[in-house]
């Protein structure tokens, strides 16, 4: 099992969504976070004072899943976030030891479905 976590623009999130949902993954978890990275911000005008703007607008998916599915998720995170510019993300894969679904008590490979 493994915990795949994407950090990847607002914008691709709809893109992203769909490829994920043509490679059959369907359960995820969403959240909008601010950070920054090789991007490094911008600077923007505010009533005559310049402003660094350096922790950016970015969306956070979370997957779980079995090994079978670790590839094909991957591939539809890039495919669906990619464009080739500075920015458009990272993804992150860590080893997942346990998983248990509250609802049935089960767990492991059978938890996350």
């Amino acid at each position: 099992m493994k915990m795949i976590i994407a950090i990847i623009q607002p914008t691709k999130l709809p893109d992203v969504k769909q490829s994920l949902f043509n490679a059959n993954v369907k359960k995820m978890t969403v959240t909008n976070v601010i950070g920054c990275g090789q991007q490094s911000g911008y600077t923007e005008s505010y009533r005559g004072s310049a402003i660094e703007v350096n922790l950016l607008k970015k969306v956070r998916i979370e997957i779980a899943v079995n090994e079978e599915f670790v590839k094909p998720t991957l591939d539809a995170i890039i495919n669906g976030a990619r464009t080739g510019k500075i920015g458009d993300g990272k993804i992150f894969v860590l080893d997942l030891p346990q998983c248990i679904r509250i609802r049935t008590g089960e767990e492991g490979a059978e938890a996350i479905g």
